[in-house]
């Protein structure tokens, strides 16, 4: 910083001695502005908007409204929610102390990715920094319908395949065997649902995305675990047993914006909707709406309708800003061998056990 001081004061000195004043004299009008140029939507050869680039959704506004909020926050509240991130970004970032303790044993109470240890240095998270805005109007969630910014209730049959499962993970947990690891951990699809659809910020890292825009095709690329959706435009349904990851998307253009409907979304697939979980059905069907707003700014607009989960199809909005970072691959976790390597250690262990009686027995 010093040395930058240095330069910014050598510069001023230059210029005052240039005999460039700091300020119009006095009487004397300031220099008219220089006029800002207009946007112009870039259209790609075949006539579209051009939504091909690097593309972030990270923001701090959440998915779901909290109790007592209305739609639109005032500037106030934008203004003291946005300074808290920062205090924590600024917090969390400083230098970590080398002569720190090591954690308790059993960990140290955090969860998630920390795995009780500890989690990720702040250097790696880029969760979002802003609250999302629409339109000019700052927003308190991204669902938008229902008008009170939360999602409908469950249907009966939602509530008892919810309950199914969790008398399910009574008797096994998710990581007991390998048929019920996670996908996420397995890395067979993204961490909550940055691929979706919906594609929607994870709240914690690498909410980043690739378009790809060709006559007749529109590719987009998650970061998070690399998945991407190969979208043709136009196109026969698949039959509905046909269900692969991410679903059949078929896209068509609109005027300016560009509809993606999916359908035959795979049975196993899991989106995270903080404090929800819902499973997709067979029923399930998701049209996302992308449309250019401005030099910056894609709008994405989503609606799930699955009447055999939500008693009434939902809709939010999320503002995607142009990015002039790379996107680089998302290399995960060592989830395509490790797992040989945990179920040998596993069965390694259950072997000791049986020559040993008194060793304690493998957790289940």
């Amino acid at each position: 910083m010093t040395r930058s001081l240095g330069a910014v004061s050598s510069l001023v000195l230059a210029i005052a001695g240039a005999g460039w004043p700091a300020r119009p004299a006095v009487g004397q009008a300031p220099p008219p502005a220089a006029p800002v140029k207009p946007w112009t939507l870039q259209r790609t050869p075949e006539g579209h908007p051009d939504l091909q680039g690097n593309w972030t959704n990270g923001t701090i506004t959440p998915i779901q409204r909290p109790s007592g909020q209305a739609r639109a926050l005032t500037k106030e509240q934008v203004a003291a929610l946005e300074k808290i991130r920062a205090d924590t970004i600024e917090r969390l970032a400083r230098p970590s102390d080398p002569n720190r303790v090591a954690p308790p044993k059993g960990g140290d109470g955090s969860v998630g990715a920390a795995g009780m240890v500890g989690g990720y240095n702040y250097f790696w998270i880029d969760a979002g920094d802003r609250v999302a805005t629409v339109n000019g109007e700052t927003r308190s969630s991204l669902v938008i319908d229902p008008p009170n910014g939360r999602l409908p209730a469950y249907t009966p049959a939602a509530l008892a395949r919810l309950g199914a499962w969790q008398k399910r993970n009574k008797q096994f947990g998710e990581y007991d065997n390998p048929e019920n690891r996670p996908l996420a951990e397995r890395c067979l699809m993204s961490f909550g649902s940055n691929a979706g659809p919906p594609m929607l910020p994870n709240y914690f890292y690498n909410n980043n995305y690739t378009i790809v825009q060709t006559r007749d095709h529109v590719m987009i690329l998650s970061e998070m675990v690399h998945d991407v959706r190969i979208i043709p435009l136009g196109g026969e349904r698949l039959p509905k047993q046909i269900r692969p990851w991410m679903g059949q998307s078929i896209g068509r253009w609109e005027g300016d914006t560009l509809v993606v409907e999916t359908t035959n979304i795979h049975p196993d697939e899991i989106y995270y909707f903080p404090p929800q979980v819902f499973w997709g059905t067979e029923d399930l069907k998701v049209t996302e709406r992308f449309t250019r707003v401005d030099e910056t700014t894609m709008l994405y607009r989503f609606t799930v309708d699955d009447p055999s989960t939500f008693t009434k199809p939902w809709s939010g909005e999320v503002p995607f800003k142009a990015m002039n970072d790379l996107v680089y691959e998302y290399g995960c976790h060592e989830g395509n061998y490790a797992l040989a390597n945990v179920l040998s250690g596993a069965r390694a262990h259950e072997r000791e056990v049986a020559k040993s009686p008194s060793k304690p027995k493998p957790k289940r």
